[in-house]
C-alpha cells in the first residue's frame, strides 16, 4: 500500500526511472581498456588489496565502483532536486530560467518562518553536501540571495542540504569579502525540514528514503537486462596472467608500466 500522500506511486516510480536513466554511461560494462583508460596506479591497487586484506575479485570491483561513482553525485541530486516538480505548490525551473534557482515553493495562505515572520515564495538553491561549498561559491550563493530579497520583499531564500551536519532551519551566516554576514530571511535548511514545510508532514523525507529501495528493486527489474552491467574486467586480467605465470601482480603492473625497462 502507498502510504506517501503528497507524491503519486507513479510519479516517484517515473522519477526514479529517471534518474537511474541519468546514470547513462556509467552503466556500462566495463572491459579491461575501459577499466585502465585513465591508466590505473598498480602500485596504490597493490598496497590497498595487501593492507585491506581485498582479494583480487574485491579490489577490482572497488576500482571499478570508484571510477563510476566520481561523477554519480551529479546524478543524486537531479533525484533530490527534480522530485520537487510533483509537490504540490513547488516547481523546478529549467536550467538557468526564473534567476537559476534550483526550486521554487509558493503558499497563497503564507509560509510562516522559525524566527518570525511570513511570506508566500521561498527561492532555493539545493546542494547535496555541506561542504560542498568553498568561501568563494558561498560568498556568491549569499549574494544571489540578497539580490532577490531586494526584488521581492514577500520571499526567503534557502540554501537547502540534502546532507546536512543536523535537521536544522537556521539563519544562514556566511562570510562575504572577509566579513561575517546573515539575514534572517536567508537561511541554512536541512532537506527534511524542506519536505515538511512544502508538503505539511514532518516525516515526508523519512517516508522518502523508506519506500526507496523497494521503489529502485522494482523500477530495475522492470527495465531491460542491459541496464545491470557485466564487467570482464577480473576475467581478462586472469586470462592475460597466464602470459606472466599466472602472477596477478606482474599483470597488475602491466596496467600501467608495460613499456618501462624491465617489464
Amino acid at each position: 500500500m502507498w502510504e506517501l500522500d503528497f507524491i503519486t506511486q507513479s510519479d516517484f516510480e517515473n522519477h526514479v526511472r529517471s534518474t537511474i536513466e541519468k546514470y547513462g554511461e556509467k552503466l556500462e560494462s566495463y572491459d579491461l581498456k575501459k577499466f585502465n583508460k585513465n591508466i590505473i596506479d598498480p602500485v596504490k591497487l597493490i598496497f590497498d588489496k595487501t593492507v585491506y586484506r581485498l582479494s583480487w575479485d574485491e579490489i577490482v570491483k572497488n576500482e571499478i565502483f570508484r571510477q563510476r561513482d566520481k561523477s554519480n553525485n551529479n546524478d543524486i541530486g537531479y533525484f533530490h532536486q527534480r522530485i520537487f516538480q510533483y509537490i504540490k505548490n513547488c516547481r523546478v525551473p529549467d536550467n538557468g530560467k526564473e534567476g537559476g534557482w534550483d526550486v521554487i515553493y509558493e503558499a497563497s495562505d503564507g509560509i510562516e518562518l522559525p524566527d518570525g515572520g511570513v511570506v508566500h515564495k521561498i527561492y532555493v538553491e539545493m546542494k547535496n553536501k555541506h561542504n560542498t561549498m568553498n568561501s568563494a561559491s558561498a560568498g556568491k550563493t549569499f549574494i544571489k540571495m540578497q539580490n532577490q530579497l531586494l526584488n521581492d520583499d514577500d520571499c526567503a531564500c534557502f540554501l537547502v542540504e540534502a546532507i546536512a551536519k543536523e535537521s536544522q532551519n537556521i539563519k544562514w551566516t556566511t562570510t562575504v569579502d572577509k566579513r561575517k554576514v546573515s539575514h534572517k530571511l536567508i537561511r541554512r535548511v536541512s532537506i527534511d525540514r524542506f519536505y515538511s514545510m512544502v508538503t505539511g508532514n514532518e516525516k515526508a523525507f523519512y517516508q522518502i528514503c523508506m519506500a526507496l529501495p523497494e521503489t529502485i528493486e522494482k523500477v530495475i527489474n522492470n527495465m531491460s537486462d542491459s541496464i545491470v552491467p557485466h564487467d570482464t574486467v577480473l576475467e581478462e586480467m586472469i586470462l592475460k596472467s597466464k602470459e606472466h605465470q599466472n602472477n596477478m601482480y606482474m599483470e597488475s603492473y602491466m596496467l600501467a608500466f608495460g613499456s618501462y625497462t624491465g617489464f
